[in-house]
């Protein structure tokens, strides 16, 4: 068995009128992860969603997902998706919705009210199950979204921007419940354009623009900022400590001195200098490079980062 639920070399989509949507995508998704594609609208991640599951079709490329060529019809039952502005018939209630889901996968009838009654659980829409899609709200429909790509017991899940128009509260409720799916050893892909929804979860990233993959890979690995500790404090360095610091390699702006390091054992010499000096210690914090910092270096500053 692969470690990959997902393999893609050279994926090209060409639409109508010469317009490159995608322009050669090479892709390795892991097996039991949150996996991040980030970027600006417009960059390609939905047309990439559409091609995984069949909606549209490439214009090149090879691809497996769980082994098998893309487009196999029993490994896409084994597939789930919340595409993006998704509409469910408003007359139907939450309920039914996820029951026609498991019609259209044949989830054995037996199952489908076993399996309904634990995702409304899950997504915390039991109370409100009966109630017509009409009368939910944005966060509400996109639970029963989720319940719905849930209901064949897929081994992957593609989720298109499914916090869009949801409010912090319901965006909260989200991480957790893509924390827990990815407990039980599930694959989770995620197209977002907003930065804040992928930083906290995500196992890997890949950041799209303009139909190209421009960087793939842990966070970490990704940054090019090194990761330490920011001491802040009140007062002014004497010329001696603030030369003694540059020197050792860490970083001294206005009121804050910032070391290359995560440990800290290494900003304890540091703090007793600053206290030494009588300056009073106002901060002790372990920075990391942002997304969004992240996404503007790997455009060079040419494309608009997603919002936060």
């Amino acid at each position: 068995m692969s470690d990959y639920v997902l393999e893609l070399s050279g994926i090209r989509k060409i639409y109508r009128g010469g317009i490159e949507a995608l322009k050669g995508i090479d892709l390795r998704v892991p097996r039991g992860c949150v996996y991040g594609l980030l970027g600006p609208n417009g960059a390609g991640k939905s047309t990439m969603v559409k091609i995984l599951t069949t909606l549209i079709r490439r214009s090149g490329g090879n691809g497996t997902m769980l082994g098998k060529p893309i487009g196999d019809r029993k490994t896409l039952q084994q597939v789930g998706l919340l595409p993006e502005h998704t509409q469910f018939p408003p007359y139907l209630t939450g309920r039914q919705v996820i029951e026609f889901a498991a019609g259209l996968q044949n989830v054995p009838s037996a199952l489908t009210k076993e399996r309904a009654d634990m995702l409304l659980k899950k997504v915390s829409m039991t109370e409100s199950q009966h109630r017509k899609i009409k009368t939910y709200s944005k966060g509400m429909k996109q639970r029963i979204g989720v319940a719905q790509a849930l209901v064949s017991n897929p081994k992957i899940i593609f989720l298109d921007e499914p916090t869009d128009g949801v409010d912090p509260a319901g965006r909260r409720e989200f991480r957790s419940l893509v924390r827990e799916l990815r407990d039980e050893g599930r694959t989770i892909f995620i197209n977002t354009h907003i930065l804040s929804e992928l930083e906290p979860i995500v196992d890997r990233v890949a950041i799209m623009t303009n139909g190209q993959i421009l960087g793939e890979g842990k966070l970490d690995e990704l940054r090019t900022e090194k990761t330490g500790y920011v001491i802040g404090f009140e007062g002014q360095l004497s010329a001696e400590s603030r030369s003694n610091f540059l020197d050792g390699g860490l970083e001294v702006e206005g009121g804050s001195v910032r070391l290359p390091s995560t440990n800290a054992l290494d900003a304890q010499p540091v703090i007793d200098r600053i206290r030494k000096e009588g300056l009073v210690v106002t901060d002790l914090s372990l920075k990391s490079q942002s997304l969004e910092d992240l996404f503007i270096g790997l455009v060079g500053g040419t494309s608009s980062p997603p919002p936060l």
